[in-house]
């Protein structure tokens, strides 16, 4: 079995106290108990808090940017939207803590706020593919202004439901189900199908919850 570095544990244990206790809620001290490291060792690896919430940043960002990487020119079927928006919840509660407090942690580290800009940029430029390929296809009607609004409500919703489905089991922030966010996501998108496939988009989605 191969071991897992030192470095990596402070990685993994973080990420797992900043998503279940809230990132505010976590220092250094309590990253090193639940290791059970001295402080000084955690220190030889990160130099502060920030450090480790920077590096996992990254990391988010890093999947993010490959999965908001979405071709303008190819044709997307409804199976591969979902898989999409699957993926793209799946990311967002593997990193629910940058989410679940959003405005207060940008606040507090200056330098992700325009990496997090960024990527909403991403998001909705990535949902504004999916969608004008849907309308290639002749499976969405929708008109530009409509598709603008659409477009910024799918990035709202994504950007917000962590949050938003938090609030429902407040004592349990371990409790995640990214397959309601999928579900929504999806019904924002209803309106716009032609009949046949809105029917086929509403199977789908009801698979997620």
């Amino acid at each position: 079995m191969t071991k897992i570095k030192t470095r990596d544990r402070i990685l993994i244990a973080s990420l797992s106290l900043f998503n279940s206790l809230g990132e505010p809620n976590v220092t250094t001290l309590l990253i090193s108990d639940e290791l059970d490291i001295s402080p000084g060792n955690l220190y030889y690896h990160f130099k502060s808090k920030s450090d480790i919430v920077e590096e996992l940043f990254a990391a988010f960002e890093a999947e993010m940017l490959d999965l908001l990487a979405v071709p303008e020119d190819v044709d997307i079927s409804l199976d591969q939207q979902s898989f999409f928006l699957h993926l793209l919840f799946e990311a967002v509660a593997r990193y629910r803590f940058l989410y679940q407090d959003l405005v207060n942690v940008l606040s507090r580290y200056e330098r992700l706020q325009v990496r997090f800009n960024r990527l909403l940029k991403k998001k909705t430029a990535a949902f504004r593919n999916i969608c004008e390929s849907l309308r290639r296809q002749e499976m969405m009607a929708i008109e530009p202004e409509e598709l603008d609004s659409l477009c910024e409500q799918l990035t709202l919703t994504a950007c917000y439901w962590s949050s938003f489905d938090t609030l429902s089991h407040l004592d349990d922030r371990e409790s995640v189900d990214p397959g309601r966010g999928v579900y929504q996501m999806m019904h924002l998108m209803v309106p716009y199908f032609v009949p046949d496939v809105r029917e086929q988009a509403k199977l789908i989605s009801r698979d997620y919850l």
